[in-house]
């Protein structure tokens, strides 16, 4: 492994947790394990280990653009993460506004429903 990929899985387990970090490697195959690394490496240990912004403004980022590409399967991964990045949950409206404005209000709309059930999940939990 590459001192990127250790950077990586450390700043993994900071933003997702130990957990949800943990049941992601146990369900790791042969089949996948080149993709998780490339992730690991690339997403976490260059994109989310850079200090160049914060990890509450990198968690409002990556929620817009996953709500405004429709790439809504990981979004309540991320609106879990913010107990972790410090995005609020205004910091999250905010952000799905902006996405209603510049990619269109069902992606947003969708993208809101999703944060509200997790939201709730959280609050049971």
């Amino acid at each position: 492994m590459t001192n990127r990929f250790d950077t990586g899985m450390t700043v993994r387990r900071r933003v997702l947790g130990e957990a949800h970090v943990d049941r992601a490697e146990a369900a790791k195959t042969d089949f996948d394990a080149p993709f998780q690394e490339m992730i690991t490496e690339s997403a976490w240990g260059t994109v989310w280990a850079s200090d160049r912004i914060s990890d509450r403004e990198r968690s409002m980022l990556t929620l817009a653009l996953l709500a405004a590409t429709g790439n809504f399967e990981e979004i309540p991964m991320h609106i879990r993460a913010t107990a972790r990045t410090g995005a609020t949950k205004a910091d999250v409206a905010e952000a799905f506004q902006h996405v209603a404005i510049y990619a269109g209000v069902p992606r947003a709309n969708h993208a809101l429903k999703l944060a509200k059930q997790t939201y709730a999940e959280m609050e049971q939990d």
